[in-house]
Parts: structure tokens; C-alpha cells; sequence
């Protein structure tokens, strides 16, 4: 069994059906269809499906993002992934393009195509279900029980094996796993905003007087800091020629995430700008209270904008000076759910908010556009990884046998192509092991 079709459970089940296996997929989201679907009713009616969002469903939340597969992971698998992606149709550019990317319309084809390969080699799927529980057995699985969200019916399935590719964002999944006992311990990850500049803007920082020509690409940056405070800040999953959208897959909850097509041809270029967060940062050592930390800032945030899913927003000058301007100058927010202007310094911790502060003159250092003081924040980004880790040994099994952690949900992974190097890793060790037994 396979929980999560994001990139580590979709390559772990095309690991499984290549060796002749048949799992079952767990998917507590809709196909990617009806989950475009249910994402655009959020963004324009507000109607929050905690199961169909921008983090849950089919592709998981690279769906919805620029679709980035440039990665600092050497594999030997990462050929094996581009050329997948391709065959189930994306861009053959990605093969040969150093900075390779998809976009959020081309992935959405892509990972329709992958279900149905699985599917064509026996794999099969039960969309809007989520893994309740977990029994076992002499520290061994044996079952597992599972919740459909549009029957509202619990069912059993017996399962000796499960690779667990839940996301960064299933917060009930890792609160069970800790509740049956799975060894895990808090990491490092990181928060912070959104920044927008004008696409036009960064184009001339970054090309000068090339930045009109046909054959350059829309801009991109990768910048960080150290602070006095011996903390990184940094540029993350930046999205040229893309736009803000919130992220939310918690009620009164309000996270934002960045996202571009694949001709990266709109208005504004955005990036998340985020402070390292440490264990050491945290009062208890629960492994849970770094959700609990997450969950805190996105209630501030929904607060904020009178608790509605609108984005909180303000000019960076603002930000500086701890003020709040009624309206935007030069760059606007491209968030289609609608924006409101606030005081972002009153969601975050205050360590935070001051690193945030300290980098970003220093940025516009490095590149020119980051001076203009019109450039828009938006908040909150929480979701950059996850900030747990779910032990495992050198084959990804974790301290129950048979249950396997695998890509951004456990701890491993940070991004598409890294998550599915993960879950290739994972599923081949699996097979080794069910290769023993028999």
C-alpha cells in the first residue's frame, strides 16, 4: 500500500508495477481534474475542501507550483525521472534545460497520465481516503483502517507493507503515526513571506540591457544570507512570471505558496524569503509543537484579514518601518483570492520578522530589484518542508516493521524530484525485503 500521490508516491508505484506488484493507492484528495476544480471554488468562493486543496490530491502540492525539477540531489535516478516525465508528457526540453521546470498546467496532464500507467499495470486507487489507523502485530503491520470522505465510512484493509508519501501537510497523519507509537523527532525547516517584484524589473537586474531579448528566459534568482543571529535567509521555490496563491488545508488557517505556468508569462515574479527555524527554538520537546508553532502564525494570519481567505500584504517599506499603506504603488498582488493590506510584523515571532529585516537591503545588494522598496510581501509561508522527521533505518523502515517513510511527509525530501528519488529509493528497498520473505 502507498499513502499519497504526490512525485514519492507516484514514482513508488511505477517502482512496484515495473516489478510486478499491485499496490493500492491511498489518495485522501481528488483526481487532479476534480481537484482543479475544488482549488478554483476556494479561490473564488472561498469554499475550503480540507481533503481537495493546493496541498492534497492528486500530484500532491507540487501540482500546484512552477513544477521545478532542478535539484542538488545527485542520483542516478534523476535521468530515470526526466525521462518519465516526459514519456507521460511533459516538455522534452526538461531533458536538456539547466534549469528544468514543468509548470502547473503541463503537470496536471502529467500526472493524470502516471495514474493511469499504474492503473494499466494493476495498481489501483481509492481517492478521497485517508489512512485513519494503523493496526499491528507483534510490532509488525497488519492492517489498516481508512476513512472516505464522501461516504463518510470507515473500511479495513489488510496490509503488511505501507510507504507512507503523506506530503508536508498531513498534520492528522503524522499526530496518528505519533499516537501508535512512531518514532520521530522535530527538524529544522523554515517560515516566513512571499516577495513580488514586477517580472519587467527583474529582467533588467539580472540581464541589464539584454533584458528585452527574445532568446533569455523570464529571470530567475537564488539568493541567502547569514545573519548576526546565525540563522539563514533565503529565496525559495521562486516562481518567475507567476503569481501567489493561498495554500490553506486547515480551516481558519492561512498559508500561502507561489506557483507559475510553464510559459511563466505573467505580471509579477514571487518567491518565498524564509528564516531557518531550529528545534532549540521551541519551548517543549514534542515532536507535535512545531505543528502546533505553524498552526499558531496561520491563525494569526486568517486573524489578521478579518478571517477570510484573502492574503495579508504589504509594501516591504512598510514592512521596515512597522507601518501599514492603504494601497500598493508599482507592484501589485497577483493573489486571485483577493488581498488586504496589514502589518505583517504582528503574525510572525519577532526573531523572524528581524532576520527578515536584516536581509532584505542585502538582497537588493545582489540584485537591483530587491531595493525597491514597492515590492509586495504577502503571508505566511509555512509549508516549505516539513518540520518533522519520522525515524527510519537504512532500508526506510521505521521502528514498525513493514511501515516505510518516504519523501517531504518523513522528512527526506524537499521538492519533486528529490521526494521521487526518495520514493524509487524506498519502494526498491521494500522489494528487497518481500523478496526475503518469500
Amino acid at each position: 500500500m502507498i499513502v499519497g500521490f504526490g512525485p514519492a508516491g507516484m514514482f513508488a508505484s511505477i517502482v512496484l508495477v515495473k516489478n510486478g506488484l499491485y499496490p493500492i493507492i491511498l489518495e485522501r484528495g481528488k483526481k487532479i481534474d476534480e481537484r482543479v476544480s475544488d482549488v478554483r471554488n476556494f479561490i473564488y468562493n472561498k469554499i475550503l475542501n480540507e481533503n481537495s486543496n493546493v496541498q492534497f490530491g492528486e500530484g500532491g502540492a507540487g501540482a500546484f507550483s512552477d513544477g521545478k525539477l532542478s535539484t542538488g540531489v545527485k542520483s542516478k535516478y534523476n535521468r530515470f525521472i526526466l525521462k518519465t516525465f516526459v514519456e507521460m508528457g511533459a516538455p522534452e526540453e526538461i531533458l536538456y534545460k539547466a534549469q528544468p521546470h514543468i509548470g502547473t498546467d503541463k503537470l496536471r496532464v502529467v500526472v493524470e497520465n502516471i495514474r493511469n500507467y499504474v492503473e494499466s499495470l494493476g495498481g489501483s486507487f481509492l481517492f478521497n481516503t485517508s489512512l485513519e489507523n494503523i493496526i499491528t502485530k507483534n510490532n509488525s503491520v497488519v492492517e489498516t483502517i481508512t476513512y472516505n470522505h464522501l461516504t463518510n465510512t470507515q473500511n479495513s484493509i489488510l496490509s503488511d507493507n505501507i510507504i507512507l508519501c503523506i506530503g508536508h501537510s498531513a498534520r492528522d497523519t503524522i499526530e496518528m503515526l505519533y499516537k501508535i507509537g512512531v518514532n520521530m523527532e522535530q527538524k529544522p525547516f523554515a517560515i516566513g513571506l512571499r516577495i513580488e517584484h514586477k517580472q519587467e524589473d527583474l529582467n533588467r537586474s539580472r540581464y541589464n540591457n539584454f533584458s528585452n531579448h527574445p532568446a533569455l528566459p523570464p529571470a530567475t534568482y537564488n539568493i541567502n544570507v547569514r545573519t548576526p543571529d546565525k540563522r539563514g535567509v533565503y529565496s525559495f521555490c521562486m516562481c518567475p512570471g507567476g503569481e501567489v496563491v493561498i495554500a490553506s488545508s486547515e480551516k481558519e488557517k492561512l498559508v500561502v505558496n507561489g506557483m507559475s505556468y510553464h510559459s511563466r508569462s505573467n505580471i509579477n515574479a514571487n518567491s518565498a524569503l524564509l528564516v531557518g527555524i531550529n528545534p532549540s527554538d521551541f519551548e517543549s520537546n514534542n515532536v507535535l509543537s512545531s505543528i502546533d508553532f505553524q498552526r499558531n502564525i496561520e491563525e494569526k494570519a486568517f486573524n489578521i484579514v478579518d478571517r477570510k481567505y484573502v492574503a495579508p500584504c504589504q509594501r516591504v517599506e512598510d514592512f521596515l518601518n512597522n507601518t501599514i499603506s492603504e494601497n500598493f504603488s508599482t507592484v501589485i498582488p497577483s493573489c486571485k483570492s483577493g488581498y488586504k493590506p496589514v502589518n505583517l510584523n504582528k503574525i510572525l515571532p519577532e526573531y523572524i520578522t528581524r532576520n527578515l529585516k536584516y536581509a532584505l537591503p542585502l538582497f537588493g545588494n545582489q540584485i537591483k530589484c530587491f531595493s525597491d522598496y514597492n515590492a509586495v510581501l504577502t503571508g505566511v509561508e509555512t509549508r516549505s518542508s516539513s518540520p518533522v522527521k519520522i525515524l527510519r533505518d537504512e532500508n526506510g523502515c521505521t521502528n514498525i516493521k513493514g511501515l516505510y517513510g518516504a519523501g517531504e511527509g518523513s522528512g527526506y525530501a524537499g521538492g519533486i524530484m528529490s521526494a521521487a528519488i526518495d520514493g524509487i529509493k524506498i519502494a526498491l528497498n521494500m522489494i528487497e525485503k518481500i523478496k526475503e520473505k518469500s
